[in-house]
């Protein structure tokens, strides 16, 4: 891993005679976006919305496989469904809640409380969640066998 800090830096471009933006970044593929229905949009492309909804997820998992393998915790599969509830407090408009519905497959003789260990510490250390204000509900459904 390098020093910190990071740096991640991501542009988006957009024109005034169409509705979608492109997102791009180094050495990944452009992502085309555009605004959710429920805010007038056509709701068919990616919007920044469901992006950090999919930044919460992802980085749930990716943490998740790195505590588990420095943990030496064994599994098979895992799914991370990420729901945020946004809200207008104050006349601003923002994320107050995510559920996260994390599914985990782990081979027979796995120790369910030692999975589950592993689940709470990777939510508590996923980066995206703690520099957002959200409060953070974990639901987990572990299958073992």
């Amino acid at each position: 891993m390098e020093a910190f800090p990071h740096h991640y830096t991501v542009t988006a471009q957009g024109s005034a005679h169409e509705s979608s933006v492109i997102v791009s970044g180094d050495g990944v593929s452009d992502i085309a976006t555009d605004a959710p229905a429920a805010f007038g949009g056509p709701g068919d492309q990616w919007s920044p919305e469901d992006l950090l909804m999919a930044a919460v997820a992802d980085c749930f998992v990716l943490s998740f496989r790195a505590i588990s393998q420095a943990s030496k915790i064994n599994w098979l599969t895992i799914s991370c469904q990420a729901t945020g509830t946004l809200e207008r407090i104050d006349r601003k408009n923002l994320f107050t809640t995510i559920e996260l519905k994390v599914s985990l497959s782990a081979p027979e003789g796995s120790q369910e409380d030692k999975l589950m260990k592993v689940l709470q510490k990777s939510e508590e250390s996923c980066l995206i969640t703690n520099s957002m204000t959200a409060a953070i509900a974990l639901t987990t459904d572990i299958h073992i066998g």
